[in-house]
């Protein structure tokens, strides 16, 4: 639009009001338009990484891929930031459209790259009355696009009510209702939709999926909780985390980041999530921040039946976010594991034994024999065949029945060495070979090379089951034992250590508060080895060999009383392990170490 301009001998003049007034007069104009704002998800941690790269792909997509889909739909760019983009377009049709293709590209360019380097564009579009002066444009239709954009997710778009009643049925895309939001200085509240970049909705009512045959969880996206947009990649990074990490968990059964992504800033119903999903357990959380410190919150819920199963917070300061959300996903990860085996065995003992599948009747096997008993331990060993005799191609019998096997041989003396050593390496390489990739089977493996005296391949093969299963307890622990008893007593106490955090619940819980005090022991620290074996007999008082251990570390002290009780303790309960595994030296224990605990007993009035 042209200006008339003054005479030149009138423009040295000063301007009148009313010649002020009708020239921002003529530079304002009011109209409805259709309006796109985009920003890159996460921009300043991208500019950290890489500035000048992210900036060179930022470029190149803008001459590849951007500017010419712009073009295509009749968009005119009104003005770009560092990371973000303001797009005016003739209509509503057009300016979808436009961000549908526009994210198609971005998710086939972002196929092969790692997730923390994506560059994702997050849209808002509206429909709306805006002012425009100068070029640029104002008015609460612009303010509405940027408010939705800071709801959608990274390579998502979300649109108004307005832009969904517009379009209807004309454009391949599929409009999610996520409802009323109250949006930041908006007044009222504004319909929103999550648009899907094709007509694939979530799934008509129907059948449920069936659960697996083991746990099944989804992790829901973290909802942030903020007034800061810029956590949202935070809370997502978060769960996106959890749900990798529990993957690497040969017993639990994980959905996918895309299914249960798509249930991101949706009011859910729990038990509604684990039909559509097809899961037991549902992990939810939220995040928020003030100042520089962040609250995490998470909990895990039985989604059946809506029982919380585990709840925790976790407040950290965020000197480095990226440590502080690996600090988070690992406390998550390794505390939900566990939770959710101690849930399974008391669901199983819930039911009837007849009724029982596989999975059940192994998580029965493991509540015996986690009570560490002669009894029960037998009772074990009856659940884990019939979990073999019901499903013979589930590595969870096998694996259960080779622990009670090695129980009964070494602590119960139910059965002898060599044939639990050969029962014991049989069952486990069925495992194996079940699936090679089974964490806990490779760990059963090294158990049972353990039983015979081969440290070396007992630590290997608890190192590849840490290779597949990095937070996996049973591996640790069995490292732990492999080091005590092969001659590495402190990085054995460090790996026991590890396995008891990692899980309280642990079945062989028994077993690792005993090798502590061996390892203390071994290292000829016998006030802490006294302390330990103390420890795990309050917890554990029918386990017969910790109360060896106690005698014989008190026998080191001096504290000859206490150690002669300890002693007649030990031979009470298992008289025959002395034979089996005093006088004559275990097949796992090295010459040194042998004669080191002799030294003990005899000083707490053993005589051979």
């Amino acid at each position: 639009m042209s200006v008339d301009h003054p005479p030149p001998e009138e423009q040295t003049k000063i301007r009148s009001p009313c010649w002020e007034e009708a020239l921002s007069t003529e530079r304002v104009e009011r109209r409805l338009a259709a309006i796109l704002a985009a920003d890159v998800a996460g921009y300043s941690r991208l500019i950290g990484q890489d500035e000048a790269g992210t900036l060179a792909r930022l470029r190149a997509l803008r001459r590849e891929l951007i500017d010419p889909k712009i073009a295509e739909h009749k968009g005119r760019i009104v003005k770009t930031t560092g990371d973000g983009i303001l797009i005016e377009f003739p209509s509503v049709v057009e300016a979808v459209a436009c961000a549908v293709s526009v994210q198609r590209g971005m998710a086939l360019r972002n196929a092969a790259s790692a997730q923390d380097q994506r560059i994702e564009f997050r849209v808002g579009i509206n429909l709306g009355d805006i002012i425009v002066e100068d070029g640029d444009i104002h008015g609460d239709g612009v303010n509405v696009a940027a408010r939705l954009e800071g709801l959608a997710e990274p390579g998502g778009i979300c649109a108004s009510g307005t832009v969904r009643d517009h379009i209807g049925d004309r454009l391949d895309c599929t409009f999610e209702d996520i409802g009323d939001q109250s949006l930041k200085n908006i007044a009222r509240p504004v319909r929103v939709y999550r648009v899907r970049a094709d007509r694939v909705a979530a799934p008509a009512a129907g059948p449920a999926p069936a659960l697996p045959d083991k746990p099944s969880i989804a992790v829901l996206p973290f909802q942030n909780m903020s007034s800061d947009p810029e956590q949202d990649f935070f809370a997502d990074g978060i769960a996106e985390d959890i749900i990798t990490a529990l993957s690497r968990y040969p017993s639990l059964f994980v959905i996918a980041r895309n299914s249960c992504f798509t249930y991101k800033g949706r009011a859910v119903d729990v038990k509604q999530v684990g039909r559509e999903l097809g899961v037991r357990y549902v992990l939810e959380g939220s995040l928020r921040k003030a100042g520089n410190r962040i609250r995490v919150t998470g909990q895990l819920v039985e989604a059946e039946i809506g029982n919380h199963v585990w709840a925790e917070r976790y407040d950290r300061d965020l000197a480095d976010i990226f440590a502080v959300q690996d600090e988070i996903t690992e406390a998550v990860t390794i505390a939900i594991a566990p939770a959710i085996a101690d849930a399974e065995q008391h669901r199983a003992m819930r039911k009837p034994p007849a009724t029982l599948d596989a999975w059940g009747a192994y998580q029965r096997g493991l509540w015996h024999l986690g009570k560490a008993n002669l009894e029960d331990n037998a009772l074990a060993q009856k659940f884990f065949q019939q979990s073999i005799d019901i499903d013979p191609s589930f590595g969870g019998g096998y694996r259960g029945l080779a622990g009670a096997h090695f129980l009964a041989a070494a602590a119960f003396q139910t059965q002898g060495l060599a044939e639990a050593q050969k029962s014991v390496e049989l069952l486990a390489r069925r495992a194996v070979a079940l699936d090679s990739a089974d964490a806990e089977a490779r760990s059963c493996l090294g158990l049972a090379l353990l039983l015979r005296g081969d440290h070396e391949g007992a630590l290997a093969e608890e190192e590849r089951a840490l290779g597949i299963s990095p937070n996996l307890a049973s591996a640790h622990g069995q490292r732990g034992t492999a080091f005590v008893f092969g001659g590495r007593p402190r990085e054995g106490l460090t790996a026991l250590r590890t396995s008891i955090r990692l899980d309280p619940h642990d079945p062989f819980l028994a077993v690792r508060l005993m090798h502590v005090a061996s390892a203390l022991y071994f290292f000829h620290d016998y006030e802490a080895a006294v302390e330990a074996a103390t420890q795990a007999i309050r917890a554990f008082p029918d386990f017969p060999l910790t109360y060896r251990w106690l005698a014989a570390a008190l026998g080191q002290t001096g504290r000859t009383a206490e150690a002669k009780e300890a002693l007649q303790s030990a031979i009470a309960i298992a008289p025959s392990s002395f034979d089996m595994y005093v006088r004559r030296r275990a097949p796992w224990m090295r010459l040194e170490d042998h004669a080191h605990i002799l030294e003990g007993l005899r000083k707490a009035g053993w005589e051979a």
